[in-house]
Formats: C-alpha cells, structure tokens, sequence
C-alpha cells in the first residue's frame, strides 16, 4: 500500500537541505551546550534576583549570536586571508571537538570552554554577561571552529541561511535555558543534567571523528566510502 508519510520521512532523510540543516544546527548547539555552563553560570549570578539573572543569559546569549555570526560571515575571507584550506580546517577541528567531546563523556566543562580562573573571575565581576559568559564559555574556540567549518563547507546561500538560522536558534535556546536556570537545574537535578552532558558529548565524538574523516577525503588520502 502507498504510505504518504513513509514517502513523506524518506524524501527527508535524502534531502541535501534537511541534512545539512540538521548538522549546522546540531553541530553548533552541542558545541554551545547551555546545559553544561549551568553549573557556572549559577555559580556566577548567586544571590542574584530574577530580573538579573535573565539580563546577564540575555547578555550572554546576544554576545554569543553575534560573534559566531560574525565568524559565519567572515569564515570564507578568513579562510582566504591566512590561505586556510578546508580540509586542514576539519582536521584540526576534530581533534577540537574530540578533546572537548571526551571531557564532556565525563560530565565536566573542557578547559577548551572554559577555565577555572575565568570561572573565579567571572563570579567576582560586577557583570560576566559578555566576558566570560558570551565569549569563551558559549562562543568558545568549539563552536568557532564548527561554525568555520561548516561555512567552508557551505556552496549555496541557502546553506549559508542554515548556519547563520541555527546560530540564531542556539542563542534562543541558551536564553531559555540560562534564563530559567533555577528551574531547569530543579527539574532535572544534577544527574540529569550530567547525562545529557554525556550523550551529547558522544554525539559531538562522533561529530569530531566524521569531520576528521571528511578532511582525510578531501586531501585523498582515504577514498570517499
């Protein structure tokens, strides 16, 4: 019998648009991981009001939208400046992503994000909203490095849209979540806090390793599968 849905599912898992979306999107978000910056950033606003809190996520996640926007922008004059080719760039941003994706099979925050004097800083600061919530704990060198890659690998403006859509929808998401920080550590505690961490950070190895494998085959060294 004909199942319009079942069509419907297959002509999207083939598609090159819903693919690529759905790695721009993942990519970038498991690399933001709002989730894991909820212990610090809790640490960082304690004692704050509600109001506060909301401003400093809201702070945090418009410096984050900005910056790996302005990288999305100016990925391919970046990569034309400094004579970056594509494959060199995935190479390297998967071991990136690796050594961020084992610390986070760990359920910790990888130095790579952030580091424990920028932690100690921030929670002395008046406002850590943009330095160093915005930039290096959610835009940090992970998400940089996803956003360039997936701008190199970008060839249509719609790709483009994708990258700078999924930017914008990690932003919102990180508002969301840092925003309601309380209730979001409340209803899932500690432990679930620190699964999700995990899981993500298994998807984000295997991320690292795909890329790793996409810059083999682009120089030849391996043929494509």
């Amino acid at each position: 019998m004909f199942d319009p849905h079942a069509v419907s599912l297959y002509v999207l898992e083939r598609s090159a648009y819903v693919r690529f979306s759905v790695l721009a999107l993942s990519s970038i978000f498991f690399l933001v991981d709002p989730f894991a910056a909820l212990p610090t950033f809790l640490a960082i606003t304690a004692g704050a009001d509600k109001h506060r809190r909301r401003h400093m996520a809201w702070k945090a996640s418009l410096t984050a939208l900005i910056f790996l926007s302005a990288f999305a922008i100016a990925g391919q004059y970046i990569f034309r400046m400094f004579g970056i080719t594509l494959p060199a760039f995935e190479i390297a941003g998967g071991i990136i992503l690796l050594l961020i994706g084992l610390d986070m099979l760990e359920a910790k925050r990888s130095p790579t994000q952030e580091s424990s004097e920028e932690a100690h800083e921030a929670a002395a600061k008046e406002d850590a909203g943009i330095v160093p919530l915005g930039i290096p704990m959610l835009a940090g060198p992970g998400a940089i490095t996803s956003v360039m890659v997936l701008v190199g690998q970008a060839q249509t403006r719609w790709q483009m849209a994708a990258i700078l859509i999924s930017i914008l929808i990690t932003a919102a998401i990180c508002y969301l979540v840092l925003g309601n920080s309380d209730r979001v550590a409340r209803a899932m505690g500690e432990t679930g806090v620190r699964i999700l961490v995990r899981i993500m950070g298994l998807l984000l190895v295997a991320l690292a390793v795909q890329y790793f494998l996409n810059g083999l085959v682009d120089l030849g060294v391996i043929a494509k599968p």
